[in-house]
């Protein structure tokens, strides 16, 4: 079997050269925005020529806030499944899934749940910030699942900001505390830290659906316009003559992702008052339009495909699933509970 067959499940006959695996995934929350875009799938895509990628639509993680209401999961899926391929995602490249039809996700969360403490995951700061909202049994162990994620594919790199090192620590101390009790299986993962831009919603805010200021990547060219409009700009520039602050403005932040040169031709004209901010966000508008054009573009195309949308799912369910496999059947001899496995 070749490094393609081990990896992926699936039998390839031109030589591949082995690589690290990665594991990454979102909250099915339906299509996605341009925060999304830039915080996370444009780096998945320069990664997928990197490393053996698993991209992860992660459903379950979704029943702590969700649990009572989940009729519209399917569609949310989809949504996301689309936006995944139409920014870039190859899946002859990546598979790309939902975690609730690899039901080994499951299987190691229980396994992780032993080798932890209530107190060590009460402490997480993730559980700190929602306690009050959300006291679910679920919510508190939401972060063992995480760590099963990542393990169940033996990620070597899991691609996150600052913010979410702690659950990258936790997945790596799981690996290692299973490790050290039974015999080695995992590979200890890491965090593959980016530059990830900030992209703020229209009230300066981290963007957010929850917020509802968010710039959809299935908005039209005129939608994002007026969305744009609406955006907060430095509070002292109210008159076009007035000399503004660029580096406290969220339009001047999202121009500096879209906007070649911005730092040249944006920030020193607003400074001094001769650029206004309407004529500042219709150049980011143009801009940003024209960035999104092609993946908008794609996005029209796959709703069309639902059939091949689906069918993307079903293969990255397949390749996951192989590999997941082969990872608990190491784990399960290792705890001695392959009970009818003969020696």
């Amino acid at each position: 079997m070749n490094n393609t067959e081990k990896e992926t499940g699936r039998s390839e006959t031109a030589p591949v050269v082995k690589k690290e695996t990665i594991l990454s995934g979102m909250q099915p929350t339906g299509s996605l925005h341009i925060g999304n875009l830039e915080g996370a799938l444009r780096n998945w895509v320069r990664l997928q020529d990197e490393y053996w990628m698993y991209c992860c639509i992660v459903d379950w993680h979704a029943l702590t806030a969700e649990y009572d209401d989940t009729r519209a999961f399917k569609e949310k899926i989809f949504q996301m499944a689309v936006d995944y391929l139409a920014a870039g995602l190859d899946p002859d490249k990546c598979a790309v899934f939902i975690q609730s039809e690899v039901k080994e996700h499951a299987e190691l969360h229980l396994i992780f749940s032993m080798l932890i403490s209530v107190p060590t995951l009460s402490r997480l700061p993730t559980y700190q910030e929602k306690k009050d909202r959300l006291d679910s049994y679920g919510f508190l162990g939401y972060p063992v699942l995480q760590a099963a994620d990542i393990c169940l594919y033996n990620a070597n790199k899991v691609p996150v900001g600052k913010d979410q090192e702690k659950h990258v620590w936790l997945a790596n101390d799981l690996a290692k505390k299973f490790n050290s009790t039974y015999r080695k299986v995992f590979v200890e993962p890491e965090a593959l830290f980016t530059d990830i831009p900030m992209i703020p919603g229209s009230d300066n805010r981290k963007m957010s659906k929850s917020y509802g200021n968010h710039i959809p990547l299935e908005a039209t060219e005129k939608e994002t316009e007026n969305i744009l409009k609406k955006y907060y700009t430095d509070p002292a520039k109210v008159y076009k003559g007035d000399p503004g602050n660029p580096d406290i403005c969220p339009v001047y932040l999202i121009h500096r992702v879209y906007t070649a040169d911005a730092a040249d031709i944006i920030a020193p004209p607003c400074r001094t008052g001769e650029l206004g901010c309407v004529d500042c966000k219709k150049i980011l508008t143009k801009n940003l339009n024209a960035a999104l054009h092609p993946i908008r573009e794609r996005r029209l195309e796959l709703l069309k495909q639902p059939d091949y949308v689906w069918s993307v799912l079903e293969t990255g369910r397949e390749r996951a699933h192989h590999r997941a496999q082969n990872v608990m059947e190491k784990v399960r001899d290792a705890m001695k509970m392959n009970y009818r496995k003969k020696k």
